[in-house]
């Protein structure tokens, strides 16, 4: 069985990218890396397959016909992981907001410490967040405080998308049944384990805001996250989740 891999999402990375693959690839820790790629008219997807002589059996590219949103690109690529027999799985973004010297921390609280999640907590000792503006981190604080109590999930960073996942929690969550895409992704991703009475720990790690390209963050991704909470709550209540 394969250790760990890193699942990157991408679209219109080429800035980050090949700086992103080298600095995980260049840890102690023998990582994989599987690339999943939105078409990305940049080249982003190119200059990976350039860097897979390179990286030999360590990195992996997945193309996908056109933008799908981020869930299912998280979701595409859990099911590559579990196939090729991973036993840590791990999300991580392209654009360095989650530094990748982080990785054996999350690695280490599941691998050591027998935790089946653990989470990059930007919030779990205060807000470790650097270049974001005041209204951008009172949004996603608040949406964290705001999980808490529709859930009762006693996590400090609920839309964390820094994450290692055992894979015998992706194995029970039912992966087809994944809803949303955005925020409220990372949010049912980690309810649905708290449901299944996974063990859930948070990591603190500073989160700094991307240098190069553009963010994603959309008014729908928000909207999806408000509404999402209540949706996954009440399937729930009538366990229907």
């Amino acid at each position: 069985m394969n250790h760990g891999i890193i699942i990157i999402p991408t679209y219109n990375e080429i800035e980050n990218i090949e700086s992103i693959i080298r600095a995980v690839l260049s840890l102690q820790k023998p990582f994989h890396i599987l690339i999943v790629d939105d078409n990305s008219p940049d080249g982003t997807a190119k200059k990976v397959a350039e860097l897979q002589d390179e990286f030999s059996g360590r990195l992996f590219l997945k193309i996908r016909t056109k933008k799908s949103g981020l869930g299912t690109a998280y979701v595409h690529g859990f099911k590559w992981a579990l196939k090729h027999d991973y036993s840590y799985i791990f999300e991580m973004d392209a654009d360095f907001s989650h530094n990748p010297n982080d990785l054996e921390k999350l690695y280490n609280a599941c691998h050591l410490h027998n935790n089946d999640v653990a989470i990059g907590s930007r919030y779990v000792t205060g807000v470790n967040v650097v270049n974001w503006p005041l209204s951008r981190v009172l949004l996603s604080y608040f949406a964290s405080v705001y999980v808490r109590m529709i859930t009762g999930m006693q996590i400090h960073d609920a839309t964390a998308g820094f994450m290692c996942y055992r894979r015998e929690v992706l194995e029970k969550i039912n992966l087809d049944r994944i809803k949303f895409v955005g925020y409220a992704f990372q949010i049912e991703m980690k309810y649905r384990s708290f449901c299944k009475n996974f063990k859930l720990y948070e990591v603190p790690i500073i989160f700094t805001d991307r240098a190069q390209g553009e963010s994603k963050m959309s008014g729908a991704i928000i909207k999806e996250a408000i509404f999402g909470v209540i949706s996954l709550r009440i399937k729930k209540l009538f366990n229907r989740l």
